[in-house]
């Protein structure tokens, strides 16, 4: 049965706590204790921003605190939802959506041309510097499916999907170098400190498997993305709620498996002496840091009986194997695509994918539309598509909300670093249009959302920023992107911020 718990505005630590502290504060004789304390008063400030997570001015407030011990309790979301897990795949980089989803022909036909000064004058560019010339597509487009999408010849097997999936062809961003950028795509705020979309998810509905993290973050593509680990950081909300950087070959995590000669009995023994050391620390100090701590003891400790046994793909068959095109022995994105199925069976809140390499400038020819980018394309495109089937099959779909894009687009002209064409096909960062898709979780399937001018270069019809883009799956999610809120530092904060914000209604269901 659902329930909901509401807070008294203003509601802050407890008249006993704040009296502790005092008296303790009075009473610091020492260096050590006025640190020791100091640390104490702001426990206290920490949990008076825990204790009073509001909802919008007037409306109803909703209590998302839950025992400091069992920091992933699920809750149920506020409002019905559609989508009760997320599988978001981020292509770093920036995938050109011109080579892949928005076709132009007439940019075809201007290929080689000079850019029109319209394109130029008052414009930023990360790299472009003179006059480009114009750049078609590099790969012949064709419509698939029912709904007659326009795709490109490549992604073969993802367009065999097509009926599924909901086209964004309008988002844009105002950030067009990458680490901002993604940050923003993730956090919705350029700036760091921000909670990561995963940490609200997980913040706000936990998680159903409490022997696993409620947010798992994956890497392929050989390096972590430009925007580093606040990609999947909790920023102000509690660090229960931050991603787990996990790897899909060998132990899920770091040193999770117990060292030779140590038992599991001798590893539970060492963990009750750290958590009463902890519990000790957490009675003279007040900071609920501590319990999160020893909370994500346990965790790991519950980790090294269910995690092997989710990240380990020897327990699929052959046939799946094969049909996601995954290796046992490696590391790559479609082994992640596969653990990601896992984990979402799992019940696992949120799972994100981060896959590096898709800076196509065309500066070298692993970065070139006609090389690198070809190869990008191929190494997900199998695993991508084996994994929207996998969910579809299992009947997890239609509750499984999937996402894939990146922090921004291309430019529809050549990147002429330095005022000279680049050695290859290439394109600069384009944060004015981009093209992003889900499937699954609510979306309406086998629809296009939005234009772009005849060029690739604008959005012309039905614009989407990162904040409506957040708002819509927050709204998929069950909650209200406005009273979605968590104290901190005064004021309520959001994902969507003090930004306008809308949920795209033409993208539901």
């Amino acid at each position: 049965m659902k329930r909901f718990f509401n807070l008294q505005q203003n509601q802050y630590a407890s008249d006993a706590e704040i009296q502790a502290l005092e008296l303790a504060k009075i009473q610091a004789q020492t260096r050590r204790e006025f640190i020791k304390n100091s640390g104490a008063m702001l426990g206290g400030a920490f949990l008076s921003s825990m204790a009073a997570p509001a909802f919008a001015s007037g409306g109803t407030k909703f209590d998302y605190t839950r025992p400091l011990s069992t920091p992933l309790a699920p809750l149920p979301p506020p409002y019905p939802a559609k989508a009760k897990r997320v599988i978001y795949m981020h292509m770093a980089g920036g995938p050109s959506q011109l080579e892949l989803f928005d076709y132009k022909p007439e940019l075809q036909k201007y290929d080689g041309k000079l850019s029109p000064e319209s394109f130029l004058k008052g414009k930023r560019f990360a790299f472009i510097s003179g006059v480009p010339k114009l750049l078609g597509p590099k790969f012949p487009f064709h419509q698939a499916g029912e709904s007659g999408t326009w795709i490109s010849d490549r992604l073969p097997h993802l367009e065999k999907h097509v009926d599924d999936m909901c086209f964004i062809k309008s988002m844009h961003t105002d950030q067009f170098n990458h680490a901002p950028a993604q940050i923003l795509a993730l956090t919705g705020n350029a700036r760091a400190g921000a909670p990561s979309l995963g940490s609200w998810a997980s913040y706000g509905l936990g998680s159903v498997n409490q022997n696993l993290p409620g947010f798992i973050a994956l890497i392929s593509g050989g390096r972590a993305p430009d925007g580093g680990k606040q990609l999947w950081g909790s920023g102000y909300l509690p660090s229960a709620y931050q991603g787990v950087q996990c790897r899909s070959n060998g132990d899920p995590v770091l040193y999770l498996s117990n060292p030779e000669g140590v038992s599991r009995p001798l590893r539970r023994h060492v963990l009750d002496a750290i958590s009463k050391l902890n519990q000790q620390n957490y009675d003279e100090m007040g900071d609920p840091e501590t319990l999160t701590r020893i909370a994500q003891y346990e965790m790991a400790y519950r980790m090294q009986a269910e995690a092997s046994d989710a990240f380990d793909i020897k327990l699929e068959d052959e046939k799946t194997l094969e049909k996601y095109g995954a290796e046992v022995s490696g590391s790559s994105y479609a082994n992640n695509c596969l653990v990601a199925r896992r984990l979402a069976e799992r019940g696992v809140r949120f799972i994100q994918l981060f896959d590096y390499g898709w800076d196509s400038h065309g500066s070298n020819q692993g970065e070139s539309l006609t090389h690198g980018f070809k190869d990008k394309c191929k190494d997900i495109d199998q695993a991508t598509a084996a994994l929207l089937s996998d969910l579809k099959e299992r009947g997890m779909l239609e509750d499984t909300l999937v996402i894939w894009g990146g922090e921004f687009g291309r430019t529809p002209m050549q990147e002429n670093r330095g005022g000279q064409d680049n050695a290859f096909a290439g394109r600069d960062h384009h944060p004015n249009a981009y093209t992003v898709w889900m499937a699954g979780g609510g979306v309406k399937a086998g629809y296009s959302h939005g234009e772009t001018d005849e060029m690739g270069y604008e959005v012309v019809k039905d614009p989407v920023s990162i904040h409506d883009f957040h708002a819509t799956i927050l709204y998929l999610l069950g909650f209200n992107h406005k009273s979605f809120t968590y104290r901190y530092q005064g004021l309520d904060q959001g994902l969507t911020g003090v930004n306008e914000a809308h949920i795209i209604s033409q993208l539901l269901a």
